[in-house]
């Protein structure tokens, strides 16, 4: 029988709940707050005189070419994170779960990348793809392929892709991984007897009973990509060039910090959040249907 907790007052739970409803009001409804007021108001760039405007500074953004173009960017940037380190993830996940020599060794290294910040990551990436010093740069060269994300918006998206996926496939390998060792042993081994293939085996009792694991991480990998990768986007490219690696949350920093431009930064922070509720919420709407608890 599972046991539960009683509390025989109502101050001491909320005691305990206390710390982190600080933190989540301090660090999230606060600034939301902050974001929608501050988008009705025309700021300078010190934020000393304020002008309220109403719903003019959305009404310049959306008359912006820039702004939808990091739409869109973000959008494919999004697509291709999210796919590449999800079925990257998995593959390792399935390779480490056999039973196989250094098979703990194995999954701590593929761990430790996820330890690493963004913008660490990011100039690791950019050490290496770097045109003239970095080393996997110069074997491309070397095999006449070319390579210049300095001056080719295709190659600086690749890389930041790269980049991102590398750092997010560490966190996704772990939950895969945990979900394919709570899988019981015994469907996979009554499958095999009945003379199913490791693939048929994969298809139609692994993948389906990963799939509340996949559902949760293709949530958490879109929260991941529109908000935690600016580091490396800031870190690799910059936004450049030509702005073909902006994406959303980095053109509400460049706007704001760089450009002074504090209330179309609020707008396009507000904007932004409203996009990822409304994708996170039609993901729960339709893609839930197909998971199986």
């Amino acid at each position: 029988m599972e046991k539960r907790s009683v509390f025989s007052g109502k101050t001491l739970p909320w005691l305990l709940l206390a710390p982190q409803l600080a933190i989540t009001l301090v660090f999230f409804y606060w600034p939301v707050l902050q974001a929608i007021r501050q988008s009705f108001f025309i700021e300078d760039s010190f934020g000393t005189t304020s002008e309220f405007v109403g719903f003019e500074n959305y009404q310049l953004l959306f008359q912006q070419p820039e702004y939808y173009k990091a739409v869109g960017v973000t959008l494919v940037f999004a697509g291709l994170v999210s796919v590449l380190s999800l079925g990257l993830a998995l593959i390792l996940a399935v390779q480490a779960d056999k039973k196989i020599k250094g098979a703990s060794f194995y999954r701590t290294m593929l761990v430790w990348p996820y330890a690493v910040a963004p913008a660490v990551a990011g100039v690791l990436w950019l050490f290496m793809f770097q045109p003239s010093l970095g080393l996997v740069a110069r074997g491309l060269k070397q095999l006449g392929l070319p390579w210049d994300p300095l001056l080719n918006g295709n190659h600086a998206m690749i890389l930041v892709v790269l980049a991102a996926t590398w750092k997010q496939i560490s966190y996704n390998f772990l939950f895969f991984l945990a979900g394919l060792q709570s899988i019981p042993k015994s469907l996979i081994e009554a499958a095999a007897i009945d003379g199913a293939r490791p693939a048929r085996r994969f298809w139609t009792i692994i993948l389906p009973m990963l799939s509340p694991t996949t559902f949760f991480l293709l949530v958490i990998n879109i929260v991941y990509v529109f908000f935690d990768t600016f580091g490396i986007i800031d870190a690799v490219t910059h936004g450049g060039p030509a702005g073909e690696t902006i994406t959303m949350v980095f053109k509400v920093y460049n706007d704001g910090q760089s450009g002074g431009d504090l209330g179309g930064s609020a707008a396009q922070s507000v904007i932004l959040l409203i996009l990822v509720i409304a994708m996170t919420t039609l993901q729960f709407r339709f893609i839930e249907k197909k998971v199986t608890y």
